[in-house]
C-alpha cells in the first residue's frame, strides 16, 4: 500500500465532477483553497475562477489550468427508461461501454452503468466494429421513460464513477488528472507565492479556466481580460513511455521524468528559455517537446489574447489520455509548482519577453 500523501487540494479537485459547462464542484474547490490566498478574487460569465497576488504588480503572468473534464451529456431518454447520451470532449468510443457513471443531478447524484449488446450476441463483423454513441445507452435500473425522467433530466451530465488511487509510491490512477492536475499547479503556485516573505515583481494570476475539452474557450476570455503580458498554460501531456508508441512519431517523454517544457510555434522563445533556466537552478529533471502548430492547450487561445501574449507550455506527463484511468506520477505535478514558482520570482518589471 502507497505512504504518499496527496496534497488535499488535488485530491478534493479530482474528486471534484466537472464536465464542460458544468464545472460547479470544481469551482467550488478552487474557491476554497486558492481565494484565501488571493488579493482579489473573480468569477465570471463562462465559469472561470480568476485569482490575482500582487495587483500593483509588472509585468501582468497568467497561469492558466483548466479545470473543465470529459462527460456525457442526456440527450434522449427511450420508452423503457434506458438513456442516451452525446460525448462532451474528445472520448475513445472504444472504452465508454460497461462503465459504471455518476450523473449529476437537481436531486443529486444518480447512479449508473454505460451498456451494450453482449459480445455474445454479435457476429463475427459485430465483433470487429467500435460502438457508435447511438448504440451504447445508461441504464439506472429504471423501468419506463417516466420513471427515468423523476430521477433525471435532459442535459443532465455524467461522469465515470471512477475516483484517485494511488498504485505504487507517486503514481495515481484517476479519472481526470486532465486537467485537474493544472487547475492544481496554478493554484497551488499562487498559494505559495503568498507565502513569500518578498512578493515577487510581476502581478500573478492564477486562473482555472472552463470549457477547454471543447475548444479553449474559458481561455479565450480569461485572457481577454486579465490582459497578460505573459502566459503559461499548465495541461497534461502524452507520456510516451508505453507499449505501442513509436517515438518517431510522438516524440520521448515519460513518467517521472519530470516537467515537459514545449517548443514551436505556439511558445514564445524568451519564455520557453527562462522555464528552462528556472529548472535548470532547481536541478529538477525536465523534458522537451516540439509543437509545429498552435498546441491542443489553452496556450493557442492565450497566444492570441487581444494584441498577443508571450506564451508558454508546461505540461504533466501522462499515460493513457482521455480514458477512465489516466496514470500520473504526482512528483511530476510538484516539480511543475516549483518550477512555476521560480519562474515566477525571476520576472523583472517591464519584462515582457518581446523579441
Amino acid at each position: 500500500m502507497s505512504t504518499y500523501q496527496v496534497p488535499p487540494f488535488l485530491a478534493e479537485l479530482l474528486r471534484a465532477r466537472s464536465p464542460s459547462g458544468y464545472e460547479t464542484e470544481a469551482q467550488a474547490v478552487f474557491d476554497r483553497h486558492v481565494k484565501p490566498a488571493a488579493d482579489t478574487y473573480a468569477k465570471d460569465a463562462l465559469g472561470n475562477r480568476i485569482a490575482t497576488l500582487n495587483p500593483a504588480g509588472d509585468p501582468v503572468l497568467m497561469l492558466a489550468g483548466h479545470m473543465d473534464e470529459l462527460g456525457l451529456i442526456i440527450t434522449y431518454i427511450n420508452k423503457d427508461g434506458f438513456i442516451y447520451f452525446d460525448t462532451i470532449g474528445g472520448h475513445d468510443l472504444s472504452v465508454i461501454s460497461g462503465r459504471r457513471v455518476l450523473i449529476q443531478t437537481a436531486h443529486g447524484s444518480v447512479k449508473g452503468v454505460t451498456g451494450k449488446r453482449a459480445i455474445h450476441l454479435m457476429d463475427d463483423e459485430d465483433r470487429k466494429k467500435v460502438p457508435k454513441k447511438h448504440e451504447i445507452w445508461i441504464d439506472i435500473g429504471a423501468q419506463s421513460k417516466k420513471e427515468a425522467l423523476e430521477r433525471v433530466a435532459i442535459g443532465d451530465v455524467a461522469t465515470y464513477d471512477q475516483d484517485l488511487e494511488l498504485i505504487h509510491g507517486s503514481i495515481g490512477a484517476a479519472r481526470a488528472f486532465d486537467n485537474k492536475v493544472g487547475a492544481y499547479i496554478v493554484g497551488e503556485t499562487l498559494i505559495r507565492l503568498s507565502r513569500e516573505k518578498k512578493m515577487p515583481a510581476a502581478r500573478i494570476v492564477s486562473v482555472a479556466t472552463a470549457q477547454e475539452e471543447i475548444g479553449v474557450r474559458g481561455a479565450t476570455t480569461s485572457a481577454y481580460s486579465v490582459n497578460p503580458h505573459l502566459a503559461i498554460a499548465v495541461d497534461v501531456g502524452h507520456a510516451t513511455d508505453h507499449p505501442d508508441c513509436d517515438n518517431r512519431k510522438f516524440g520521448e517523454t515519460k513518467l517521472g521524468g519530470g516537467p515537459i517544457l514545449c517548443r514551436g510555434a505556439n511558445i514564445n522563445p524568451k519564455i520557453f528559455e527562462r522555464l528552462l533556466k528556472a529548472a535548470k537552478k532547481l536541478k529538477i529533471p525536465y523534458q522537451l517537446e516540439a509543437d509545429p502548430r498552435p498546441t491542443g492547450t489553452d496556450a493557442r487561445a492565450l497566444q492570441m489574447g487581444r494584441g498577443g501574449v508571450a506564451t508558454g507550455l508546461v505540461s504533466v506527463p501522462l499515460r493513457y489520455m482521455h480514458t477512465p484511468s489516466e496514470v500520473v506520477d504526482l512528483e511530476d505535478v510538484e516539480r511543475c509548482v516549483q518550477l512555476l514558482v521560480e519562474f515566477s520570482k525571476g520576472l523583472e518589471k517591464g519584462d515582457y519577453a518581446h523579441w
